[in-house]
């Protein structure tokens, strides 16, 4: 992937996004999203071969518009700063964990899991990680995730290389015990793990072998929450 021409353009767009620039530089941004999309397509491939529940996947099943939803935001710029894929079993807009490729200048970043659940789904993995604690500890509490995410709220996403869960309620979810030994799980509100990588990451072929590392250390964990969201989609 040629990560550098990539960055280059989505650092032009951050710096003229209107939709007069982006026509003059169309053919452009179409050589840049087919290169992305390339790229998409090999680890689509590469992914299969250790998660063949995502075998069935096309490109365009993971990779997001580059159009921004401006009705409710401030912020009316037309584009997007990022490239972004998720590659996920049941789509983009499913609850159900995936892979998430991201690229943007100076915050690209690799991420597994679900990054958002419903309250009552939740609840459920609460319950779950509860009933089998010595399961999701050797998911979560091996040597080889701590290294590559972090213990759990850890990181901070907007400062953190690294991080293991988005957000987490400072008390104890209701319905929970106060002093249950492992706490810490159930205040998570994401089970969502993720790895900051430098904007030189995904230039040229080795990263698809990085990703595939990244991945594959968290994909016990997204495994242990899909079975539960499962029940609900």
């Amino acid at each position: 992937m040629q990560a550098k021409r990539i960055l280059r353009f989505l650092n032009d767009i951050a710096a003229n996004n209107n939709r007069e620039w982006f026509l003059a530089h169309k053919p452009e941004y179409q050589a840049i999203r087919t290169d992305f999309e390339e790229g998409i397509g090999r680890a689509i491939a590469r992914i299969t071969e250790f998660d063949d529940e995502i075998a069935h996947l096309q490109v365009k099943d993971c990779v997001y518009r580059f159009n921004r939803d401006t009705r409710f935001s401030p912020d009316k710029s037309p584009y997007k700063r990022h490239l972004g894929a998720y590659i996920c079993s049941k789509g983009r807009k499913a609850l159900r964990g995936g892979y998430y490729i991201h690229l943007e200048p100076g915050h690209c970043l690799l991420a597994t899991g679900s990054y958002w659940l419903p309250t009552n789904i939740l609840t459920s993995c609460r319950n779950e990680i509860m009933a089998n604690i010595s399961t999701w500890r050797k998911c979560v509490e091996n040597g080889k995730f701590v290294k590559t995410f972090g213990y759990p709220n850890e990181g901070h996403w907007e400062e953190s290389a690294k991080g293991f869960g988005l957000e987490a309620l400072k008390t104890c979810p209701s319905g929970f015990p106060r002093d249950y030994e492992h706490i810490q799980y159930l205040r998570m509100k994401d089970y969502c793990s993720w790895v900051r990588v430098p904007d030189d990451f995904f230039e040229g072929d080795r990263w698809l072998d990085r990703s595939v590392e990244i991945f594959k250390v968290a994909k016990p964990m997204m495994d242990f929450i899909n079975s539960v969201v499962d029940d609900y989609e």
